[in-house]
């Protein structure tokens, strides 16, 4: 069986529908569990979208944009509190639209979605505060 990249299988689907693997982006995914829809970006993202990207290395990560900047994005994990600068428009290859959980897909819009990233990610400073000391005591534990 031939092996596409993500970016062939949107230009050739139209969109990609996979199965994410990793926690970055908890609450809102859930590993190996949730089925992703990406679609091409038509115009340039907006703060909190949340894309695929490529990063220089080749390994394809899914991340909220938390500010735009003029040549690039500040882009965090839902999970994660340290943010990743340095990401273009050429790392970009799609954007989640929906996501499909238990065979019902949720476009992500509405009244609902808009109320969790107003909290989730309005409140960044406080929550990232609150997982890097969750992760620091979890690492005490050890």
């Amino acid at each position: 069986m031939n092996k596409s990249s993500f970016e062939e299988i949107l230009k050739r689907d139209g969109r990609l529908i996979y199965s994410h693997v990793g926690d970055s982006m908890r609450p809102l995914l859930r590993d190996e569990r949730d089925l992703l829809v990406i679609e091409p970006i038509g115009e340039r993202p907006k703060r909190y979208d949340i894309v695929l990207f490529r990063r220089d290395s080749g390994r394809a990560v899914m991340h909220r944009i938390i500010r735009c900047r003029k040549t690039d994005y500040l882009l965090c994990g839902d999970n994660q509190w340290c943010p990743e600068a340095g990401i273009t428009d050429r790392h970009i290859i799609g954007k989640l639209t929906a996501v499909i959980r238990n065979g019902k897909e949720y476009r992500l819009a509405g009244w609902r979605y808009r109320a969790y990233v107003f909290l989730w990610c309005g409140l960044f400073p406080l929550r990232a505060l609150l997982l890097k000391v969750r992760y620091k005591l979890k690492h005490l534990k050890r």
